[in-house]
This record gives C-alpha cells, structure tokens and sequence, in this order.
C-alpha cells in the first residue's frame, strides 16, 4: 500500500513540474509571437522535422504568418519568415538582432571565441580585426584578386590531370578555396597532393559532417580579446566558413550546369565573346557578362545553401511588430523564405538565370538575394566567395566541356536533407579538354 501512496506521490509531482514548466514556458518577461503549443520539456521538436528545419518553419508560417514562436525543448526561439520581417529585423533593427544564438556544438568547440559563435565585444573586435587583417594581408605584396586567378590557373591544371575521365569533383573543389585561405592566411598555397593540405580538408569535412546532422540537442569574457585561443579560434572560423561553404556552391554549381546544357552553351558564348579562350577572367569581367553574373546568383538563390542561416539572438529587450522579445532570445531566419519568394522570382524552384535578368538580357539586382543573410552578421566573406565562386565557374567553363555520364533528364539535384547545410548529392563528370 505504502508504494501505491508513493507512486501516486511520484505522478503528481510530475505532473507539478510539468505544468511549471509550460506556465514558465507560457509566461516569463516579454510577450512572445504565437506559435504551436509546446509540449512539456519537449517543447515543438516533435513538430518539426529535424532533417528539414527550413520545411517545417515554411508550414507552421502559413498557420502562424511571418513571425512566430518555436520552442526547442524548453527554449523558446523566435523565427522570421519571409523579407519583410526579416529586413526589418537584421537591417533596421541591425544592433538588437546581431548577437549570435546557441549553438550547441559549437559553444563546446568555439567556447565563445572566435568570429562565427562569438558575441558582444569579442565579436566585434574579431570581426573587425578580421577584415581588416584580411584587407591588409591582400594590400601587402599581391591582391587577393591575384591569389584567387593564381588558384584557379593551379585547378584548371589538376582538373587537366583528370584526362576527361569520369570523377567525382568533391575533392579538387574543396582544395581550391581552402588555399585561398591558405594563401591569405600563410601567404602560401599547397600543392593537391601536400599531406598538410589534406590534413587541413580532412579536419574541415569532419567538422562540416557533424554541424550538419541534425542540430536539435555563457562563459565570461575576459577583458582581453587577443587571447591565442581567441585567435587561433579566429584563423579556424575563416577556414571553416570560407571552405567548405564554396567548394559546396562549386559543386552544386556545376551539376546544375550538367543539369541544363542550354545554360552551360550561353555561358561559354558569352566568354569566348567577352575574354576569349587564352586570357584569365578577372573580376572586371563580371561588368560585361550579364548572363555568367545572373547564373553564379541563381546558382546562389537556387541551392539555398545555408536555408536557415545561423542563429541570431536579440541583444536587449526588443518591441518587434507588437511583441516584446525579451533579451537574450534566439532568433531563426529563413533565408529559404527569401530566396524562394515567388513573388519576386516566378517558379522559384525551377533553375533559371533569368531570375537576374531584365527583358532587354541585362544583369537584374534583387534585393532578396540573401545568400549570405544580411544585416550586421552578414557572412564577413562574402565578397571573397563571390569573386571565387566567379571566377573558378568562369575559368572552368572557358577551358573545359562538361560531360555527364548521365543523361542531362536523369540528374537529381535534390539535396541530401540534413540539419544545416544544402549539399549536393554524389555525382560524377567529365572535364573534356576545350
């Protein structure tokens, strides 16, 4: 009888400490958007599908419209959805909306330093120590335009090498920006086969491959920013974001081209008029190639790399559209909800150039073209990874045929769904001799 009493005990005391904690979740300061009822502890996450973040916040949006509430186990995140809240939020509200939001994984790597998880002054310095680092670093003997044209001549060699065989081009692709990084940062590149660069590649794609699996599982600063772990954290950040995001958009990049040969066609009409087939592209180029610079941004928009940005949080108590988020909330961006927006680009899940064109075939701004997010954390090497992803297509195509071994019909560019990133699946291609 004594242990009837005792669970009986036990299930009410449950039952207490779960309704504490949907009365916490429900109440606390601020008044959050709406959003799906939250299960005790669980919160949302059973309503979300962990493989397709960005899907499921595109569904709970047309219940809930633009601005709504998750709630990651007991941690409620605030999610933007669509251009209007988003540009009201990371640009017009830039300060409050640019702290960086948790992160797990990288909170036990990162421990708060470095540029991409970092927060408050420490993000601050190391961003701008950063840019201007790397601004001092290609002012110095060679510009960094130089360093991009100089690998990209070394990559035309190794996909030379492949002698129009069939290959898988992951690696090569992945060599090519990490030296870049190489380049700036050590002020030189690795040959493809040095045991350092491959020791390098091997750390980034592990380190991609377990950011990637689905994401659903602070210390003080010291006054001194410049700590060696502080730098050191810095160094591995530029690698991280500058590596593995461009050799994916590479890659990708190219099936998409494999996928539709009357692109690849105009694209190489366009070179053999504007640069011919000996000189090296360069980045004046871009000016006078409408068609290449709408197919690098469609091939940004299409793949929607990054669907659900990383995590901001809001720095003070903000008033949003009639809700107070209260400081120290983590806020989503669908980026997804951007770059797909049918209004501004008609069929937007169909591959096509012409979503940067004008009627007369001249290059077409859009404002919506946030591959990058926006705002104070827009990715810090965005103008690096435009002038590579430019000019590595743009030599690639001058100098080689692309060959499917599939028929071109038969190409499957879905992504592989995971939890952070848009990668490609498998393929392989031949590089035939121009």
């Amino acid at each position: 009888m004594a242990s009837m009493g005792l669970a009986v005990a036990l299930v009410l005391c449950l039952c207490c400490l779960l309704l504490l904690s949907l009365w916490k979740q429900r109440s606390g300061k601020g008044k959050l958007p709406p959003g799906p009822t939250p299960l005790p502890i669980l919160g949302n996450i059973l309503q979300l599908d962990v493989k397709n973040i960005s899907k499921s916040l595109t569904n709970l949006s047309k219940v809930y419209g633009p601005v709504f509430t998750v709630y990651f186990g007991v941690k409620p995140v605030v999610v933007l959805h669509g251009y209007e809240a988003v540009k009201e939020a990371l640009i017009d509200l830039g300060e409050e909306f640019s702290g960086r939001g948790m992160f797990p994984l990288a909170e036990r790597a990162n421990k708060g330093n470095g540029i991409v998880f970092s927060n408050g002054k420490t993000w601050k310095e190391m961003r701008r120590f950063s840019l201007m680092t790397l601004r001092n670093f290609g002012m110095g003997k060679r510009s960094i335009e130089d360093r991009v044209q100089e690998e990209a001549r070394c990559l035309m060699e190794e996909l030379r090498k492949t002698n129009g065989l069939p290959c898988d081009p992951t690696f090569i692709l992945g060599c090519a920006p990490c030296n870049v990084i190489c380049s700036i940062i050590f002020q030189n590149r690795f040959d493809y086969k040095d045991p350092i660069l491959l020791d390098l590649m091997e750390k980034l794609n592990e380190n991609v491959r377990i950011v990637s699996s689905p994401w659903v599982q602070e210390k003080q600063n010291q006054q001194l920013e410049f700590t060696f772990e502080n730098l050191t954290t810095t160094v591995f950040d530029l690698f991280g974001a500058g590596t593995e995001t461009t050799s994916t958009t590479l890659r990708y990049g190219l099936l998409l081209l494999l996928k539709h040969p009357e692109v690849t066609a105009k694209v190489q009409e366009e070179i053999d008029h504007v640069i011919g087939r000996h000189r090296s592209p360069c980045m004046q180029d871009r000016s006078h190639m409408p068609y290449m610079d709408a197919v690098v941004h469609e091939i940004q928009r299409y793949i929607d790399l990054i669907p659900s940005s990383l995590p901001h949080m809001v720095t003070r108590d903000v008033e949003f559209r009639n809700y107070i988020i209260p400081k120290g909330t983590d806020v989503l961006v669908s980026l997804t909800s951007v770059l797909y927006d049918d209004k501004v680009f008609p069929n937007p899940g169909v591959f096509d150039p012409g979503h940067f064109l004008d009627e007369s075939g001249n290059f077409k701004k859009s404002d919506y073209f946030m591959p990058f997010s926006a705002g104070k954390r827009i990715c810090a090497g965005e103008s690096l990874a435009r002038m590579e992803v430019f000019l590595f297509l743009t030599a690639i195509l001058q100098k080689f045929t692309l060959k499917s071994v599939v028929d071109p019909k038969d190409i499957d560019t879905t992504p592989i769904a995971n939890g952070f990133a848009s990668v490609p699946p498998p393929y392989k291609l031949c590089f035939i001799p121009l």
